[in-house]
């Protein structure tokens, strides 16, 4: 019986063994490359000549003439062809931290990384150039949603919507100064000169932002709502600005500004979606509309293991127990092929950054000697590090349909992706303009897009782990930028770690 019992351990071991290097069989510098070039894809204004995804051409490039401010360039959020600034800015200070987190696993791709996050941060100097005045978006966000056409072809108004000491909006112009202190921190040993600069504005807008306080949804109002409407208030994004540029300055007043103010999120109301309210449980969110667990994860590496640390590490640890499937804390849902799911749509969002957050306070816990228990369950920084992996690995593939969510990765994935770009014919292929109503037949077409948006992960697949190739789908087929700034940090952590 031993020696039997011996020979089915050495089978199991022998197994376990096979699927813990098909689990790793994933190239993730190849996903990483992919991932970081998807940003090009979403690229607005005048397109440099090393552009390398070379289908896109320039658009846009009388933005802001209605405002008398030059505002070519950012970025389109999605498969649409507004500038949202606010996901925009998450998707910036995002990139920055994945940076700063993970740059040195990137290789090469930091460079491209660099470029990707200057491209934003370029803009963001644009639409905060006038002292009191911050661009919120360009588009006018009805009229471009009504039009299935190329951003090369658009001829819908290009309205520039403006927050001000009359009409602020704190929670879009906050979250610009994170972008611009987090990437200052990303440039000063890059271009130190540019850096400076980036860190300059970003107090000044802080200062804007704080002084003249109010929400976006009242100033801009249908412009932004109901695409990017803030449900949760704006003082998390002050709170986060207030802890990147700390971060950027080391300035103690920006670290009291975080602890005088964080009490605000202890008791935030918060609206997922529509259908569903949410009070309190402010520490389990992160994305481009709350920052509640980002502010925690990384304030929690500058206070861990001191006098300093509550409520930020405490709440960080809540954060990680909110989101473990084996926790009795867990506030998120898996389906039965492993995805972590969140109330909304598009998906992908939420398994991006909470994956990022999970392995960058796995390095915190590492570098303090911590671990953290969720009610009686010990857990050491390596199962954050495992649950992070099973989201990007089913993202890349590993799961019930054998399908990668990232477009030109792998042998199957999305072809009918919800992006007018991608979906129209280019350019140089087709260079007759496509108005506005036009490009209907090619929304509604069943054949795969004209052109591959490489490497944009779109919104994902449903609780069933079924996914639905159309781009009526628009929470399932339309990617974003916001997905792909943390997953960049995800795949250089993977690319350097591929068997944790």
């Amino acid at each position: 019986m031993n020696g039997k019992y011996r020979s089915i351990q050495m089978l199991l071991g022998l197994v376990g063994m096979i699927l813990v290097v098909g689990v790793a069989s994933h190239d993730y510098g190849d996903a990483l490359s992919k991932c970081v070039l998807f940003f090009e894809g979403q690229r607005s204004g005048k397109l440099p000549s090393t552009q390398r995804m070379t289908w896109r051409k320039d658009s846009a490039l009388r933005d802001g003439t209605d405002v008398g401010v030059d505002l070519v360039g950012g970025y389109y959020d999605a498969g649409d062809n507004i500038k949202f600034s606010f996901p925009m800015a998450f998707t910036t200070t995002t990139l920055a931290w994945s940076i700063l987190e993970f740059g040195s696993h990137m290789g090469p791709e930091q460079k491209n990384a660099q470029e990707a996050l200057k491209w934003g941060t370029d803009y963001f100097l644009k639409a905060t150039s006038v002292p009191g005045k911050v661009i919120a978006q360009v588009g006018e966000p009805n009229a471009d949603h009504n039009c299935w056409e190329r951003p090369e072809d658009m001829d819908t108004p290009r309205t520039s919507y403006v927050v001000n000491t009359t009409n602020p909006g704190s929670e879009v112009s906050a979250e610009i100064v994170a972008a611009l202190a987090a990437s200052s921190i990303v440039f000063k040993s890059v271009n130190s000169q540019y850096s400076k600069i980036l860190l300059q504005r970003a107090s000044q807008v802080f200062q804007f932002a704080d002084q003249y306080r109010g929400s976006y949804n009242t100033s801009v109002g249908s412009g932004v709502c109901p695409y990017y409407c803030d449900f949760d208030g704006y003082m998390d994004e002050l709170i986060w600005a207030a802890a990147w540029l700390f971060k950027a300055t080391n300035r103690q007043s920006y670290m009291k500004y975080v602890v005088d103010n964080i009490h605000y999120l202890e008791n935030s109301t918060m609206r997922q979606s529509k259908e569903a309210l949410f009070v309190g449980g402010s520490f389990a969110e992160f994305g481009w509309d709350a920052k509640h667990a980002g502010i925690n994860v990384l304030i929690s590496r500058l206070v861990m293991n001191t006098s300093k640390s509550d409520p930020f590490v405490p709440h960080a640890d809540k954060f990680i127990c909110s989101v473990l499937p084996e926790s009795p804390t867990k506030l998120v849902t898996y389906s039965s092929g492993g995805l972590l799911f969140k109330p909304g749509g598009s998906n992908s969002q939420h398994v991006t950054a909470m994956s990022f957050l999970l392995l960058v306070y796995s390095r915190y816990l590492t570098r303090f000697h911590r671990s953290l228990e969720c009610g009686n369950i010990a857990v050491t920084p390596s199962r954050l590090i495992q649950v992070a992996k099973t989201q990007a690995d089913y993202l890349l593939g590993s799961n019930p349909l054998s399908m990668s969510y990232m477009v030109g990765y792998g042998r199957k994935f999305p072809r009918r992706i919800h992006h007018r770009g991608s979906s129209l014919p280019s350019i140089d292929t087709h260079p007759k303009h496509v108005k506005c109503l036009e490009g209907s037949i090619f929304f509604k077409s069943k054949y795969p897009n004209f052109n591959l948006l490489t490497g944009a992960i779109v919104g994902g697949p449903d609780i069933n782990d079924q996914y639905n190739d159309t781009r009526i789908n628009w929470s399932q087929s339309e990617p974003t930028t916001y997905i792909n700034a943390p997953f960049v940090g995800v795949l250089s952590y993977f690319k350097a770690y591929p068997y944790p």
